[in-house]
């Protein structure tokens, strides 16, 4: 009997847009459900161990299993679902892939401390924590368009949402984290063309990601005022 996949998600959130991304790129019908994370659902909670997003639930003849975690979610999809391979066949590069997902991670870690800060000292140090990741990144690119070469990843689609946040940190000001990385600029315009990075999110992105900014007084809406 064929899986019925239910992602549960909210519209901002980075880890949800990569297990979008994969799903889209295998071409794999998916439910998604939005909800509000200041408000989560009684039923959400009996599911998400750690109240988290995303969770997918694999809804089958035997029942329901709901996973949490995105990079375990990514490897469900890729180790069960048809279409594109988004892992390397090779063990060692394969293990190198999960690794610079994880990688992926850490950055994601710094910017949420970039963009809620309002304190001026705080910001700059993760500004030049995630340029000082980026700068890691560039070392390890090759010719592209892609991660791994012309070949979409999973590792693709861990940091095109990524860089999907500074299509509007760059809107309110310069944060140069790019500015000496110009093999992570060509991947990031990459990414930004491929129709299951741009799908991930709904149009209204932009303005949901700024009114999250002013919530929390973010130093970075000083700079562009």
């Amino acid at each position: 009997m064929a899986q019925k996949l239910t992602l549960i998600s909210h519209k901002l959130c980075p880890y949800v847009q990569r297990a979008v991304i994969a799903l889209t790129e295998k071409g794999v019908p998916f439910e998604r459900i939005d909800i509000d994370l200041g408000n989560k659902p009684d039923w959400f909670l009996k599911i998400s161990p750690l109240g988290k997003v995303p969770v997918l639930v694999v809804a089958s003849g035997d029942g329901e299993v709901a996973l949490f975690e995105s990079n375990v979610i990514c490897e469900y999809i890729e180790d069960t679902q048809g279409g594109a391979k988004l892992h390397p066949q090779d063990p060692l590069k394969r293990a190198q892939h999960r690794a610079w997902m994880e990688f992926g991670s850490t950055i994601l870690s710094e910017l949420w401390g970039l963009e809620t800060t309002g304190d001026p000292a705080i910001f700059e140090s993760k500004r030049k924590a995630v340029a000082a990741k980026f700068a890691q990144v560039e070392k390890t690119l090759a010719a592209g368009p892609f991660f791994a070469g012309k070949d979409f990843s999973l590792v693709d689609a861990v940091f095109a949402p990524i860089f999907r946040y500074f299509d509007v940190f760059d809107q309110l000001t310069d944060l140069s984290v790019f500015a000496d990385t110009p093999k992570v600029r060509a991947w990031r315009d990459a990414l930004a063309q491929r129709p299951s990075v741009r799908t991930a999110v709904g149009p209204d992105y932009p303005q949901l990601l700024h009114a999250f900014l002013v919530r929390h007084n973010a130093h970075m809406l000083k700079l562009a005022a």
